[in-house]
């Protein structure tokens, strides 16, 4: 369906809720089965009829996101306002709470509702290009609204653009089973009101994951037949030294990944190699999806990368890749390795990632320390396992397990 048909649906469904009307954007018995509308939620005491009239979801984005006093949060989708006005209860009057809606109506509906809500405020926009400055929100909520979208990578991009450092993202949507005939699964997604197309649990995590977020976890919740599930899904932006940000490598940070590269095998106790490669070289031997970056919020400099590589092509080895970690010579000893290392683990476990392997020089104590901080153990030493500038050198085998 096209995004104007669903702004002129949606438009059409807050003017019946603003008329006294009770609004319902799927099949009827879905409704009375309690899967959609005001049956998530514990508790909407106090709530004007309009906002409730108006709920649309299929969860409680509220409730899974755990926000807390002074926060700042967005929902995206936010519909007659009822996410929006209980996270503003929750954020207390220290906190703020955006909607975002790109009905016209909605808004209009949204804001009737939230008179006398004065940290609750509502956005016109989509949500595949959030009309928020970058890292301005602790939490984004959404409400069964994501599946709506034609260009879901848009709109998690977004997410985490406009996300801080260590936020999250809790939301009620919809996914799929892996394997469903499409035939059933369109006729099931049509019954629910989800005109764009869900995408499989699977898929979910790899658009999730190419946009930087780490922690993923979807759990099913209602089973809607024909291998559709409404879910709830949550991402952690990585955590990182204020003025930085950990996102993914692009082929734009080549320069400066190589120059960072090159400086710490300069140092002559990174890596028995001398020369950074040519990024063809560097990309063809290293895992496409376990790349990051800490970059300058304001200048887009880039300040460290991790990265890992297969041990083997043999399936058996699958789970298991070596990774490397640099600094910049002017950043460290500021726990930007640290921030780097943790994003990775947890990329990398929710990759499929079960052991985690590098090799150290003994002399490199920094390093050696920072991998025992987070859950490495020396396996042993490989003695003499080959020259360095002439020098036979030993190195420490390290290797975190999930």
């Amino acid at each position: 369906m096209a995004h104007d048909e669903i702004v002129d649906r949606y438009s059409g469904l807050a003017r019946a809720a603003m008329s006294g009307e009770k609004a319902i954007d799927c099949g009827a018995d879905e409704f009375d089965r309690g899967r959609f509308g005001t049956a998530a939620y514990d508790d909407i005491s106090g709530l004007p009829d309009g906002a409730l009239r108006a709920s649309l979801g299929c969860g409680n984005p509220v409730a899974v996101a755990e926000l807390r006093a002074g926060e700042t949060v967005l929902d995206l989708g936010s519909g007659g306002g009822i996410d929006v006005l209980l996270s503003a209860r929750r954020v207390g009057p220290y906190g703020k709470a955006y909607g975002l809606d790109a009905s016209p109506d909605m808004i209009r509906l949204a804001r009737q509702n939230a008179a006398g809500t004065p940290n609750a405020e509502f956005l016109l926009g989509t949500i595949e290009a959030i009309p928020l400055p970058d890292h301005a929100l602790d939490v984004v909520i959404s409400n069964c609204v994501i599946n709506l979208s034609d260009d879901k990578g848009a709109v998690l991009a977004e997410v985490f653009r406009v996300l801080r450092p260590g936020g999250r993202m809790g939301i009620s949507d919809i996914v799929t089973d892996e394997d469903v005939d499409a035939a059933r699964r369109a006729a099931a997604e049509q019954r629910i009101g989800c005109a764009a197309g869900a995408l499989s649990v699977t898929g979910y995590r790899d658009v999730l994951a190419r946009s930087g977020f780490v922690g993923l976890t979807i759990t099913l919740t209602a089973d809607h037949g024909d291998g559709v599930h409404s879910a709830i899904v949550q991402a952690i932006k990585p955590a990182v030294t204020p003025g930085l940000e950990i996102r993914p490598m692009r082929e734009s940070d080549a320069v400066q990944v190589l120059a960072i590269y090159q400086a710490g095998l300069d140092t002559g106790q990174a890596s028995f190699e001398t020369l950074a490669p040519s990024w063809e070289g560097f990309t063809a031997s290293r895992l496409q999806r376990l790349r990051y970056v800490a970059a300058d919020t304001e200048t887009g400099e880039v300040v460290g990368w991790i990265a890992a590589s297969p041990v083997s092509t043999r399936p058996v080895y699958a789970g298991v890749v070596e990774h490397s970690v640099y600094v910049h010579p002017g950043c460290q000893a500021h726990g930007i390795g640290r921030a780097l290392l943790t994003a990775f683990i947890a990329a990398a476990e929710d990759a499929g990632v079960w052991t985690i392997q590098s090799g150290i020089f003994p002399e490199n104590a920094a390093s050696l320390s920072l991998h025992q901080a987070l859950g490495f153990r020396v396996v042993g030493t490989r003695e003499r396992i080959a020259r360095h500038h002439g020098t036979w050198r030993d190195v420490l085998l390290v290797e975190r397990r999930s």
